[in-house]
């Protein structure tokens, strides 16, 4: 039975009562990646350097461990709140974090096509699954949550287009790519994938809108300035990256086989093996969607799953973008064989029950040496592929 709508409502109140507390008590005093970025968008309005690393000069403002690591037009996105107190930015900054985090809840139930009187629960249980890669996202104020529903808003729109409910949705969609890859370079995940599904009109629409990205920050910079900075932050990350990869909570799978061997060039030829494995399955995947009904939906969770995965610098609250995978799995259940649903399940409640406070310092700390998450998210991709392959997602 669907939840009543006066329930609906009182549940919706309590979530903003609880999540108003939450950022005047704590959230308020933390959002240290938020701190980060904000203070990169100051910088870019006022011409400064943005990406400032360790160097051997006492008059260098040195960053430390909090550089920023993204594009130029992803400062200029945090531009705008430099007008405000930071308590103020942050406070604006959360909501936009809670507003996406409903938005991939809302549209990745809607697209999983649920019956109405039947979406409440599996899409609460998806929640409470990954529950602690949302919260950990609001603690560090950080932007994967609304990149992902900007993802989803893509996916949505390509449904729309396929379905000649939308005829422009491929232009629309591919302006969404482009601004998440503008933001976050491993959406650019999608590029072979459009290429592959012939969204040509997507993939000029996001080439297009990323070269207007790399532009915006000339009045800021000037043209010289401009490329000088974006030298300065691929610079920044050639020199930042190889010392975080087998950081805690680096979950990616060239992390896995770096804490695994202890082997920085047996890391890196396997993680290139295991790329053309993963790619090999989304071809497969990809093809074997010709007879399902809205198989782009399947597809773009898979890929979204696989961001954390094959990023280099893929940490754990990343894995929140799992969260339509986990729809799909739980909207085909009944399809999945039985030995396969106990192992799911065991799955999920390793994901959900892995928690610091839970678990302490010493057992958390050795789960995350031992890559478990990054084992938990390749288990999910499989049952994707499952359901591929039985044409049910």
């Amino acid at each position: 039975m669907p939840l009543p709508k006066k329930a609906r409502l009182a549940l919706a109140l309590a979530g903003a009562v609880v999540f108003l507390v939450l950022f005047l008590a704590k959230v308020k005093n933390e959002m240290h990646d938020f701190q980060v970025n904000d203070t990169a968008g100051r910088r870019l309005i006022q011409g400064e350097t943005i990406y400032r690393p360790w160097k051997p000069d006492p008059g260098w403002e040195n960053d430390g461990h909090w550089q920023f690591k993204y594009s130029p037009f992803s400062a200029l996105v945090y531009a705008p709140l430099s007008a405000l107190p930071l308590t103020a930015a942050k406070g604006v900054w959360y909501i936009l974090v809670l507003a996406s985090m409903v938005g991939i809840v809302g549209l990745a139930v809607k697209l999983a096509a649920f019956e109405p009187h039947k979406a409440f629960w599996p899409g609460a249980l998806a929640v409470f699954i990954l529950a602690k890669y949302f919260l950990r996202e609001i603690q560090l104020g950080q932007i994967n949550a609304f990149i992902t529903v900007l993802l989803l808003a893509m996916t949505a729109l390509l449904v729309k287009q396929e379905e000649s409910l939308f005829p422009g949705g491929e232009w629309a969609a591919g302006l969404l790519w482009g601004l998440a890859s503008a933001l976050k370079p491993y959406a650019v995940i999608f590029f072979p994938y459009f290429i592959l599904k012939r969204k040509w009109k997507a993939l000029a629409a996001g080439i297009g809108f990323l070269g207007i990205s790399f532009c915006l920050p000339i009045p800021f910079y000037g043209v010289k300035g401009n490329l000088a900075v974006h030298g300065e932050w691929i610079s920044s990350l050639s020199e930042s990256t190889p010392g975080l990869v087998t950081s805690q909570d680096n979950v990616s799978l060239l992390a896995f086989f770096a804490k695994w061997t202890s082997n920085p060039t047996a890391a890196a030829v396997l993680f290139a093996a295991t790329v053309v494995i993963l790619g090999a399955a989304a071809l497969v995947f990809i093809l074997r969607g010709a007879r399902v009904p809205r198989p782009v939906f399947a597809e773009c969770a898979l890929l979204v799953l696989f961001i954390p995965l094959l990023s280099p610098l893929g940490w754990d609250y990343t894995f929140l973008a799992a969260f339509p995978a986990v729809v799909i799995i739980l909207r085909r259940w009944s399809a999945i064989p039985g030995p396969w649903k106990v192992f799911l399940a065991l799955d999920f409640a390793v994901i959900a029950f892995s928690l610091y406070d839970l678990l302490g310092r010493r057992l958390y700390g050795q789960i995350m040496s031992w890559s478990v998450p990054t084992v938990n998210f390749v288990i999910l991709a499989a049952a994707l592929l499952l359901l591929r392959l039985k044409r049910t997602a």
